[in-house]
Parts: structure tokens; C-alpha cells; sequence
């Protein structure tokens, strides 16, 4: 019995033995090819796909699901099924020194054309007013032949094929358009892109070797150093200006009524679900406030929840944090209305490249989560120390004016980024982008020290040098040695900061003789201006080597003692305009516009450059930054340069001028004595400024100029006390 169990085993082994061996054998072949293929794809090298053969022509989109037999997945990675759906695959190893035509810009410098629209083209409002933006802006081009970037009529925003906005057939236009060669120095802008349900990052066409200004770009496909990663934006977004922060003060400590708050939609399935849908689990009743609501389909408005309409004017205003959820794409409209909030974003959206990350430092103004740990997220933004929510709010300020509160400054900041990667010797510095008053305003190419910048003085630790040079503007010939410009070269070339005394020459007569300038201390420089308009007294001139600018109109009367003291104020006020004449402005809600005015009130917004000391660097930004259109609007009414000056640094330091001592005969004693009196009592010449006004505060958006009703004075100013025991005793007897 023992036997026949041993013959039974070893007969059952041996079969089993055959049976291995035979259906082994058969596999055999097919495996040692399986390794080779690997062993070529860890060399980096990708066998060609046998792709399903298809009768008639292939369909622009065939869904995965239809594809994905047990052959096509032995032969593509889930990474690269990845980056074939969002479209980016060919073109994902581009960078700048790889698909950028860095020769196009040495010519001209970095100049960006537009392509003209075509006719029949429909184009959405958001992308007009990027497209106009750009036009507006330093950088552009009207001839292709000096541009170094390209940027596309055809409205590419919405790329959602479900979306009315989307443009259709947009690859064979794009590949129709002359310029184009493979998208080699061209920028795409796109907000949305991929639709229900997988919302992939499809832009629906080949757009080759351009760069991408992208909202809602994930970090496996956006490109370091060629793409720019922009915030997502809606139709009401204002297009120019904006609306400043909400902080209007500091508050100590810097908490509110809700510690974090939200509303928005509630997925319940599908992609961006995971954590609205979880939101429930951390909202407390109290100072912890998410509201979601989860109906909302194409007749949301129905259900909406009353709770959420009291969100922007109730609760975002009066809480510390503001979550950020992702949605259906990892952009959400909640993070731009929480910046202007000064609600400090929390950002829960894994994968999402945050907005101009290349030169933003986000952990300075937000706090960035993590989806798998939102039960901790409350804990974590109680553990935050008052002083770094007061550093992170005000942070938020800042880059909410500085780069988001228009498409305009998104648009801005995305040509100046890629003009920083262009001309890499003239790029500004992580400190000139996330401090006052921001990269759009420090000009690179003025200077690469930050020293150099009036505004960087205080956290640099610097002062100004101790000396001014002037600058006087003559229009009129020299006909007598009593005129008042005459008066004015000897009372500034006694002043002890003063260094050299230039006079702009802007008449029509020829240059005076040198023997009818009078004798002075300081050299006295006489320069004949070429173009003879306003603007050329707002010119970088190489021959001012001061900090200090004394700006004068050739009938200003001032003493040498009013010169010193307004110096010396300047020197601890660098940033701003410092002066003796005040003028404000004013909204006529009957004409619904700007007005100006010239009546000595309580408070003034400006002082004109008549009698002022400001910063050589405003004369670079003056003829750099701002528009040639606007120059020549002053140059043609040869008028409201000054108003047009002092708009400028209100807008890059948002504060105002400052006014010293009480003046009344600036202009009154000298009306009578020279031949410009007629301009200043000329009715025609105090419209154009109102209309000046108007214009500039059109092409800024709003309007920069801010009140004060601060006035310094020397100390002792008209005390009774001895004149003797006062430092400048001279400014009381005027």
C-alpha cells in the first residue's frame, strides 16, 4: 500500500514537471523580448506605440477609455499617457536657451508684436484687454521685423471645448500664420484649459515651441524658465488700475473675527472632489466658516445659498485666513479675492505652480497646505505668531497692487519676466520683485545696485550724498540782466549742497553769450535742448551727477535759505517729490471727472516741479516707463508736465508729495514781469490740465495722486522768539 502511494507521487510530480516545462517554453521567447524593450527604455530610448489602425481619417480626440487594451498599455508608461492628454508632451524639455531665438532681440531690444486681428475672428473681452495691454505697454511693436516675441490675435483664454468662448479649428490657423515657425519666440496666454470630466491640461493643438502664460499649470508639465505661470482671472477683473487692498491700517494684534473661512462650490465626484467635499468635517459654526453648496449646475443660481452672497463683504473682510481649495483645475478663483482682502490664502491644491513663482517668494504672503492634511490645516493657522500674520497680510498688499489688481499688471509682469530672461545682465533681483514698490517700477537697466533706487534706501541703511544739482528751464531770450532766472542761478549757486546749476535752453533764440551768465561758485552747464518740448526737462541727462534733482521754472523765486531748508527735508523723504507750490485734484461728481485746482486749501496733492527736489532715477522712469503717448500729449500743449510727474512717483511710492513752508508769491510776485504770465492766467491753460488730469488717470487706471494736509516748516517757524535762535531766519522775512 506504502508502494503504490510512492508511484502515485512521483507520477503526479513528473506530470506537473512536463506540463511546467512545455507552457514555460512557449513563453520564453516573449519574455526575452519584453526585457529588451525595458532595457531600451531605461536608455531613454521609447519603442514606437503600435497604434490601432483606423479606416478613413483619425478623430481629434479619442478618448482613453476606448483605447486602453492590454497591448497599448504594455507599450506606453501612465507618465507619458499623462503628457500626451494635456498636450505638452512635445515640447516639454523647452527652454530658454533650447527654443528661444535669443538673436531677434539684439537688434532692437525686447519688443513684442502683436498679430493684427483677423476679420471674422470672435475674441472675448479678457483677451482684448490683455492684447491692449500689451499694445499700451513699453515693449511694443507695430513692425514684426523688430520684434523678439509674439503674441497671437486668436483668442486661446478658454480652451474648454464645451465653453461658447472656444475657438475652433485654432490649429490650422495657427499653423496658417506666417510668423509662426513652430511657435519659436511666441507666448500663448490661457486660462482654461480641458473639460468635463478629466479637465486635463489640453490646449487642443500643437503649440510647439512657445511659451505658455498659463493659469492653473501643474508642476509635472510646466516648463522652469520658459513658462510663466499666471493667476486664474474673471471677465470683471478690471483691466487697468484696479481697486487697492482693503487694508487701510494695521491692526495689533493683527487678528479678526474668523480665524478661516470660505465659500464656493461642493463637488461630490469627480476631479477637485477630494477635499471640498471634506470641507464639512473642519467648519466649527464659529471661527472656523466654510460654506459650500453642492448644487450647481447650469441652473446654480436657483440654489445658491443665501450665506454665500454676505462671503466677500462680511466674512472675507473680517477673517485672518482664507482657504484656497482647488477646484475642478488647481486655480481658484478665492485666491485673487482673498489677496485684495488681506485674507492670508491658505493653498490647498497639490501640483499647482503658484502664480510668477520665478519671482514671487509665496511663503512670505501665504500659507501653503497640503490636501492630504486638511483636518490639520485649522491647527496650523492658530500656531502662527500674530507678528507673521501682521508680515503676511501686509505682504498681501503689496503683491495685490504690485502684479494682480489688473490684467494690465498681470500682463505687465509676465513681458517683464521673460524681458529678465532675455537680457540676463540687466535683471532685477528677488529684492527689487517682493519689496516696494515691486519689479514693474524698478527699472534693471537704470541700475543694478539697490542702492541706486531712492525707495531701497531705508532697508538698505542709506542715505542720499549731501548735494543737489538744479536744473532751470528757460523759454524765453535774455534780453535783460534784471530777469528773474538771472536772480534764480545766483540764489541756488550759493547754496551749500548745491554742485552744478544746468540750464535747459528750450527757447527758440540762440543760445546767449557766456559772458551774460553771471559769475557763480558752481559750475554753471547750458545746455540747448535739441527737441525743444517739455518732456526733454524730464530727460536721464548723464550730466547730473547727483541723487538730488532741484527742478525750476526760469520765474521761480526762491532764496538760497528756502533752497538749503527744502534740501534738507528732501534728504530724509528721498522717495517723494519736495516742494514750495501745491496744487490738488478732486472728483465734480456733476461731470463725473478729475478736477484740478490751484486755491491754497488745507490740503494739496501735488507740488509742482516748478520748485522741487525730487530723484534722478524719476527722470529715467519718466522717460522709460511711461507711454510715448502721453509724453507727446505734454510736448503738444507743451503743458502738464508736472502734473504728469507727479502722478508717476504717487503711483510707484503711493504716497504723497510734501510741501514745506508757506509760499504765497511763487508765482503771484512775477506774473506781471514775464512773458509766461499770460500761460498761467490763460483760461485755455488751466482746461488743458483738468483735461490732463482725465487722460492720465485714464491710462494709470485710477487715480494715483494722494491727499495731505502735512506741511514742514523750520523749526521755530514764526515763534516769538529771538531771530537769532533760529537756523533759517531768512524764509520769515519773505
Amino acid at each position: 500500500m506504502q508502494a503504490k502511494k510512492r508511484y502515485l507521487i512521483l507520477f503526479s510530480a513528473g506530470a506537473c514537471l512536463i506540463l511546467l516545462l512545455y507552457f514555460g517554453g512557449m513563453q520564453t521567447p516573449l519574455s526575452k523580448s519584453n526585457n529588451r524593450r525595458d532595457d531600451r527604455s531605461l536608455d531613454g530610448h521609447h519603442g514606437s506605440p503600435q497604434w490601432h489602425h483606423f479606416s478613413g481619417s483619425l478623430q481629434p480626440f479619442s478618448p482613453w477609455d476606448q483605447m486602453e487594451t492590454e497591448e497599448y498599455n504594455v507599450h506606453i508608461s501612465p507618465r507619458q499617457k499623462r503628457d500626451v492628454i494635456s498636450g505638452v508632451y512635445n515640447g516639454k524639455r523647452c527652454r530658454m536657451d533650447s527654443c528661444f531665438d535669443f538673436s531677434l532681440c539684439k537688434t532692437n531690444g525686447f519688443k513684442v508684436y502683436v498679430y493684427p486681428q483677423q476679420k471674422g475672428e470672435k475674441m472675448s473681452e479678457s483677451y482684448q484687454n490683455i492684447l491692449s495691454s500689451i499694445e499700451a505697454s513699453r515693449f511694443y511693436t507695430s513692425d514684426p521685423g523688430q520684434a523678439c516675441l509674439f503674441v497671437l490675435s486668436l483668442d486661446t483664454l478658454d480652451r474648454d471645448i464645451l465653453s461658447p468662448q472656444y475657438v475652433h479649428n485654432l490649429r490650422t490657423k495657427v499653423q496658417n500664420l506666417h510668423l509662426w515657425n513652430n511657435g519659436k519666440n511666441h507666448l500663448i496666454f490661457n486660462l482654461y484649459s480641458g473639460t468635463w470630466p478629466d479637465y486635463t491640461e489640453d490646449l487642443g493643438f500643437d503649440f510647439g515651441q512657445a511659451m505658455l502664460a498659463k493659469a492653473s499649470i501643474g508642476t509635472e508639465n510646466f516648463r522652469p524658465n520658459f513658462d510663466v505661470s499666471i493667476p486664474l482671472f474673471g471677465k470683471d477683473h478690471p483691466s487697468a488700475g484696479g481697486e487697492r487692498g482693503y487694508l487701510k491700517y494695521n491692526s495689533i494684534p493683527p487678528y479678526r473675527k474668523y480665524v478661516l473661512v470660505f465659500k464656493g462650490k461642493r463637488y461630490l465626484t469627480g476631479i477637485g472632489s477630494d477635499t471640498r467635499n471634506a470641507l464639512y468635517h473642519v467648519h466649527n459654526s464659529e471661527d472656523v466658516v466654510l460654506l459650500t453648496t453642492c448644487k450647481h449646475g447650469k441652473d446654480w443660481q436657483k440654489h445658491k445659498d443665501a450665506r454665500l452672497h454676505d462671503y466677500c463683504h462680511e466674512m472675507l473682510h473680517n477673517s485672518t485666513f482664507c482657504l484656497v481649495p482647488r477646484g475642478r483645475r488647481l486655480g481658484s478663483f478665492r485666491f485673487l479675492e482673498a489677496l485684495q482682502a488681506a485674507c492670508v490664502p491658505v493653498i490647498l491644491s497639490n501640483g499647482w505652480e503658484m502664480p510668477f513663482s520665478e519671482i514671487i517668494h509665496w511663503n512670505t504672503a501665504a500659507v501653503i497646505g497640503d490636501e492630504r492634511l486638511l483636518l490639520q490645516i485649522p491647527s496650523t493657522v492658530r500656531s502662527i505668531h500674530q507678528d507673521n500674520i501682521l508680515s503676511l497680510r501686509q505682504q498681501t498688499q503689496f503683491l495685490w497692487e504690485a502684479y494682480f489688481s489688473s490684467v494690465e499688471r498681470i500682463v505687465l509682469t509676465t513681458l517683464e519676466i521673460i524681458h529678465d530672461r532675455v537680457l540676463q545682465q540687466a535683471a532685477r533681483s528677488n529684492l527689487m520683485w517682493n519689496s516696494l514698490p515691486g519689479g514693474l517700477y524698478s527699472l534693471p537697466q537704470y541700475s543694478s545696485y539697490l542702492g541706486d533706487f531712492p525707495f531701497h534706501y531705508a532697508k538698505l541703511g542709506i542715505k542720499p550724498r549731501p548735494k543737489f544739482t538744479a536744473i532751470i528751464h528757460a523759454v524765453t531770450p535774455l534780453v535783460s540782466q534784471s530777469q528773474p532766472i538771472l536772480k534764480l542761478l545766483v540764489a541756488v549757486a550759493k547754496s551749500q549742497h548745491c554742485v552744478q546749476v544746468i540750464i535747459l535752453w528750450n527757447c527758440d533764440k540762440p543760445l546767449p553769450a557766456k559772458h551774460r551768465w553771471p559769475a557763480t561758485a558752481v559750475p554753471v552747464l547750458v545746455i540747448d535742448g535739441e527737441s525743444k518740448v517739455m518732456s526733454s526737462r524730464f530727460l536721464p541727462y548723464d550730466t547730473i551727477p547727483t541723487d538730488a534733482v532741484l527742478s525750476l521754472d526760469e520765474d521761480t523765486v526762491l532764496s538760497t535759505t528756502e533752497v538749503d531748508f527744502a534740501f534738507t527735508v528732501w534728504q530724509s523723504f528721498p522717495e517723494r517729490i519736495v516742494g514750495y507750490p501745491a496744487r490738488s485734484h478732486f472728483w465734480d461728481s456733476n461731470k463725473e471727472r478729475w478736477g484740478y485746482t490751484s486755491k491754497w486749501t488745507n490740503d494739496y496733492s501735488m507740488v509742482l516741479t516748478g520748485a522741487a527736489i525730487y530723484h534722478r532715477y524719476y527722470h529715467y522712469l519718466y522717460t522709460s516707463y511711461l507711454p510715448a503717448s502721453l509724453r507727446g500729449l505734454v510736448d503738444q500743449l507743451s503743458n502738464c508736465e508736472d502734473i504728469l510727474m507727479n502722478f508717476l512717483v504717487s503711483a510707484v511710492t503711493k504716497l504723497p508729495p510734501i510741501k514745506v513752508t508757506q509760499k504765497k508769491q511763487y508765482k503771484e510776485t512775477m506774473m506781471v514781469q514775464t512773458s509766461r504770465a499770460s500761460r498761467w492766467a490763460d483760461p485755455d491753460h488751466f482746461a488743458q490740465r483738468q483735461s490732463c488730469m482725465n487722460k492720465f488717470a485714464s491710462w494709470f487706471g485710477s487715480m494715483p495722486l494722494v491727499h495731505s494736509n502735512m506741511r514742514l516748516d523750520p523749526v521755530l517757524f514764526k515763534d516769538q522768539v529771538s531771530i537769532l535762535r533760529k537756523k533759517y531766519k531768512d524764509i520769515e522775512r519773505l
